[in-house]
């Protein structure tokens, strides 16, 4: 049975073949539409998901992104390694992948998608959807995203398109922290990285500003790929086991 037909009413299938300027393989993209004033509570139930406890009095919004990215994630799974699990949630509330995967979860504005990866090609994945921004709240929010010398560096931008720019840092260092947290279980924020550059043609780096592990340390670099597309900005950071 296919995918699309497998889902509940309030869920429609979306394209998962995002161009990423860089295609990586063994690391499937799984997308879908969802309409949370659709969900039923017996949603969960058809779709052999279990609701967490912390969701039984959340509003249908939360339930509808939980459902919706797990759903995303369990197709994943059985796409990158063949077992269609459903991956749970720790203490911390991350996602808890079966062995011998690795993969991420992200939802905004009516939208959810996951990627996962085979643990022999990565060591992690982080994926992150952020909705721009208008420019007039981007610039509210300019401090609380960028450093003082992002702020320097990226000042023509910030004047042109405030909004585009600031949801991508946003996003980029969102992925950031997917990316790494599984690796160092260690929490750091907007102001322990720096976006050091970006392409239009979807490719960026950013730097750690902060000690998280040995190995993941202060002036560490990474590459991070992004896709804006419907007004959406989708993210991605892929660490591969030689990294």
């Amino acid at each position: 049975m296919s995918f699309k037909a497998t889902l509940p009413a309030f869920c429609t299938e979306r394209d998962d073949r995002l161009p990423w300027p860089r295609p990586l393989p063994h690391l499937p993209l799984v997308a879908v539409d969802f309409d949370s004033d659709g969900l039923q509570d017996q949603d969960f139930e058809h779709c052999g998901i279990a609701m967490p406890s912390n969701l039984h009095r959340a509003v249908a919004k939360r339930k509808a992104e939980y459902l919706a990215g797990r759903l995303c994630a369990r197709e994943a799974l059985r796409k990158a390694i063949g077992l269609g699990a459903v991956p749970g949630t720790g203490e911390d509330r991350a996602p808890q992948w079966p062995a011998g995967s690795v993969g991420s979860i992200t939802h905004s504005h009516g939208k959810a998608a996951a990627i996962v990866g085979a643990a022999p090609h990565y060591a992690s994945v982080g994926l992150d959807m952020e909705h721009l921004m208008p420019d007039e709240r981007a610039l509210k929010l300019t401090d609380q995203i960028l450093t003082r010398a992002e702020q320097d560096r990226f000042a023509t931008t910030l004047t042109d398109t405030p909004g585009e720019f600031l949801t991508l840092a946003f996003s980029l260092k969102e992925t950031l922290f997917k990316a790494l947290y599984p690796l160092t279980l260690k929490r750091f924020y907007f102001e322990h990285a720096e976006l050091l550059g970006w392409q239009a043609d979807g490719t960026a780096r950013l730097r750690l500003l902060t000690d998280l592990s040995e190995h993941w340390c202060c002036d560490r670099e990474l590459d991070a790929q992004f896709v804006n597309r419907d007004g959406q900005i989708l993210s991605l950071i892929a660490i591969s086991k030689e990294a």
